[in-house]
């Protein structure tokens, strides 16, 4: 099985010089993607293949429930060499329906090591819990807790520190907030998009929950 890999490789390879003969001499050249892309670990989820990218084109960063925790090394890393030396202009949270992560820290069971990577989407299930617990629906309700968890993210990107210094020298640079549908291959937007100090402050003047919680909220347009 894995020297079927191999040989797909070398299929691809093959592909892509006799459709584009300076293909990887231009990757070789430069690296200078417009996107950083934060998402799910999920194997049904191919960041570049989604939004139909080739490689170089799209930064990606991803781990187990699309988190962007401000205690994870390896995000702080990616973060600040993607806007600090790629100087990307977007950077795009995707999360998607059906995220085992989300489901895991929904369930209340113990799973081992990976409950304490989770533990942030449990926070985000307790500041929401009011709204998620008068959705009878588990699907729904998962589904909710998905898209709350993409905003949680925003939010914690457009907090950062690295983010607030390439604002501050006036380098555009905004953060999304989309998800993904698994079931029919479709992205999201869950505009909650941050570009400035002054969105950040109209988007999350308070909790999370305040925001998200409300009739009006952004977790109220999607129905299932």
């Amino acid at each position: 099985m894995i020297e079927d890999l191999l040989d797909n490789n070398r299929r691809w390879a093959t592909g892509k010089t006799a459709q584009d003969p300076g293909f990887f001499a231009r990757l070789v050249a430069q690296q200078t993607p417009e996107y950083l892309w934060i998402g799910c670990s999920d194997s049904r989820v191919p960041a570049n293949d989604i939004v139909g990218l080739d490689p170089g084109e799209l930064f990606v960063h991803r781990n187990v429930a699309n988190l962007a925790c401000p205690s994870d090394a390896n995000f702080l890393s990616v973060l600040q060499f993607a806007v600090e030396h790629l100087k990307v202009r977007h950077v795009i949270v995707c999360g998607h329906y059906g995220c085992g992560g989300v489901a895991a820290a929904m369930s209340g069971e113990r799973h081992g090591l990976i409950d304490h990577w989770l533990q942030p989407i449990r926070d985000v299930a307790d500041e929401f819990a009011e709204y998620l617990l008068r959705i009878r629906n588990e699907e729904r309700r998962l589904a909710k807790l998905c898209e709350a968890n993409v905003v949680a993210q925003v939010r914690n990107v457009a907090c950062n520190p690295i983010i607030h210094d390439a604002w501050r020298r006036e380098q555009p640079v905004c953060v999304h907030g989309w998800i993904y549908a698994v079931g029919n291959g479709l992205l999201r937007n869950l505009e909650v998009t941050i570009a400035s100090f002054s969105d950040l402050a109209d988007h999350f003047p308070q909790r999370l929950s305040a925001q998200l919680g409300s009739p009006c909220g952004h977790l109220h347009s999607q129905q299932f």
